[in-house]
Parts: C-alpha cells; sequence; structure tokens
C-alpha cells in the first residue's frame, strides 16, 4: 500500500487526546506514546480479523512526518495489506487533528507485522472471515 497525505487510509480504529503527561521536554508527545497507540490499533484490527490473540512481531518503514502536540486528538487508521498463515501485516497511519481547528494532518505511518497465537502462545492460523 502506497502512503499518501492527503487523506487517511484504511478503517479508523483508534481515537484518543494527547495529554500534557505525554510530552517530552520540548513540550512535544513523545513518539513512544505514539507509536504505542499504533501498537494498540494494530492489535485490535489484527485480533479482529484473526478472532483471536495476535501479538506485534515487528516494524517496519516508521515514518515521523511532524510532531503531535497536547490537545491534538490523535486518529489511528489500520488497513490489512497482507494474510499469510500465521502473519498479517498492517499499513498503520497516525492523524492529527489539531485543537480547536479543522486541520488534519497525517503525523506517522508504519507497517506492523502481527501474529495469530494459540492458547500456548504458539503462532497460528489466522481463522479470517
Amino acid at each position: 500500500m502506497s502512503a499518501r497525505d492527503d487523506e487517511p487510509q484504511g478503517e479508523l480504529t483508534l481515537r484518543t487526546l494527547a495529554m500534557p503527561a505525554d510530552t517530552n521536554p520540548a513540550g512535544d508527545i513523545f513518539g513512544g506514546w505514539v507509536l504505542a497507540q499504533m501498537d494498540a490499533a494494530a492489535g485490535i484490527r489484527s485480533a479482529e480479523c484473526a478472532r483471536g490473540r495476535t501479538v506485534t512481531a515487528a516494524l517496519r518503514e516508521v515514518s515521523f512526518k511532524s510532531p503531535v502536540k497536547v490537545g491534538d486528538t490523535v486518529c489511528i487508521y489500520t488497513s490489512i495489506t497482507n494474510i499469510g498463515r500465521s502473519s498479517m501485516n498492517l499499513y498503520v497511519e497516525c492523524w492529527v487533528r489539531r485543537q480547536y481547528s479543522e486541520e488534519r494532518q497525517k503525523v506517522t505511518d508504519a507497517h506492523f507485522i502481527m501474529v495469530a497465537l494459540d492458547e500456548q502462545g504458539k503462532p497460528r492460523a489466522v481463522k479470517s472471515a
């Protein structure tokens, strides 16, 4: 899937508010906090697809384009780009709606590889619909 910067790609999977407790010393939101929101969204979407537990196996091509600011509404969009036997590839985008504004901006994107697990924590076949 190619990255576009004019409109979000995929399904809105998670929305949250960037708060002061999540800032770095410069006053912007920590990149790790943003990645945690993206990881949570990838987990939600992959678990729905796999109809069970999934875990993050890898991240590829993380791109930070702009900072997230306190008060921004953070919107995470996910697209499943490939389903293998036990793994799924997801393209995940982080967009923000700037506080007190209609402005939307893509701030981060990444490729996540998620793996479906059985009750013993071993990889299992994806049971997609």
